[in-house]
């Protein structure tokens, strides 16, 4: 490839980075972006783990991921020195790790490595191109990863703020869900339980990797109305009345009302979840009386965990079921409760269910 060639890949990695904001495939854009400007086998963009004092790829070429200390490899050489490593002859330098070539059953001979930087000049990752189909890495190459650093540099960071957001958002949200656990006496276990079992219908019903995640985010919130309850009723240990039954169902209606941002995608689905929770797919649920695809995927994936869960954990009102008898309850439901293709993957899925339930069932 001539220079002039490099220099328009370049320009078009520009074009199409500002058209592009899904992290993601601005991450794989960068790393075909790069293996061909050097005309590489392949190329791996390491993050820097500062916890684990490791790297590890947040892309790679024909790998799902690779973890190594930051003081091994060509990679971990790069972050150290903050300097663009070139290697020759891989097998015969001090610098190259060769246990991932083994683990990949892979064998690398060159390899050109250019550390990240924040735009506060702290290394925060390293672009690693692997094995120069014709020839010797060069310090034209280097030059030309090095421009492209700086745009995967800036990308990283955005990542791991993005992170950083999604983790404090995390920790809002079970700090919330928490909160409704304290009037009603329920514990931590039950949201987590529950957002893994609806978690697992997500990803056996096809949802994207974003929404699952999403779902998996937001799914403890489900009972946060009953922050609105009064005590006298949520904690009552015997049979309500209808009257304070009618009282208790408005909690669906109270968490959306407390959940709902139209500006905010993550509370608004959150939101949908509280209200929809608790319809069925026959139309005999509430708040709304809602049938089959009128509710939610979301609120109806959330029902079938909220109520397996609420089966099979001891309340003072009663005893835990067995998973044998729920699952049993579960399929005599479909169709009316709950939308018999959900049944359907969670008894595919028991053997998930039961490690789930193992990990965190009450003490």
């Amino acid at each position: 490839m001539e220079y002039d060639d490099k220099l328009d890949l370049l320009l078009r990695l520009g074009r199409e980075i500002s058209r592009e904001n899904d992290l993601g495939r601005l991450l794989e854009k960068f790393g075909d972006f790069s293996r061909d400007i050097v005309e590489a086998e392949r190329c791996s963009i390491f993050i820097c783990d500062e916890k684990r004092n490791e790297l590890w790829t947040v892309f790679s070429h024909g790998v799902a991921e690779i973890r190594l200390s930051v003081n091994l490899g060509v990679a971990g050489y790069a972050a150290n020195t903050k300097e663009i490593q070139i290697v020759t002859d891989a097998y015969n330098d001090f610098r190259f790790a060769r246990d991932t070539d083994r683990k990949l059953s892979y064998i690398t001979s060159t390899i050109l490595a250019v550390p990240l930087f924040d735009k506060k000049d702290k290394v925060i990752g390293v672009i690693e191109a692997i094995n120069k189909k014709t020839g010797l890495f060069t310090n034209l190459d280097a030059e030309l990863l090095l421009l492209l650093s700086q745009y995967v540099g800036t990308t990283l960071e955005n990542v791991s703020l993005y992170n950083r957001l999604r983790d404090t958002n995390t920790k809002l949200i079970y700090k919330l869900s928490t909160a409704a656990e304290f009037k009603d006496e329920e514990t931590s276990e039950h949201t987590k339980r529950v957002a893994y079992y609806t978690t697992i219908l997500a990803e056996g019903y096809g949802l994207s990797r974003d929404d699952v995640d999403s779902v998996k985010l937001v799914s403890p919130l489900h009972d946060a109305g009953k922050i609105g309850i009064p005590d006298n009723i949520l904690r009552k240990p015997g049979r309500l009345t209808s009257q304070e039954f009618d009282i208790i169902k408005t909690h669906s209606i109270i968490g959306f009302n407390i959940l709902n941002d139209e500006d905010n995608e993550i509370l608004q689905l959150a939101a949908i979840i509280a209200r929809d929770h608790h319809e069925k797919w026959d139309g005999t649920g509430y708040p709304n009386e809602a049938k089959e695809d009128n509710i939610s995927i979301h609120g109806r994936m959330v029902a079938v965990a909220d109520v397996f869960d609420a089966l099979t954990t001891k309340r003072p009102y009663k005893e835990p079921w067995s998973i044998e008898k729920a699952i049993d309850y579960l399929i005599s439901e479909k169709g009316k409760h709950f939308e018999p293709y959900l049944i359907d993957i969670f008894v595919k899925n028991l053997k998930s269910v039961k490690e789930i339930y193992n990990e965190y069932k009450e003490m």
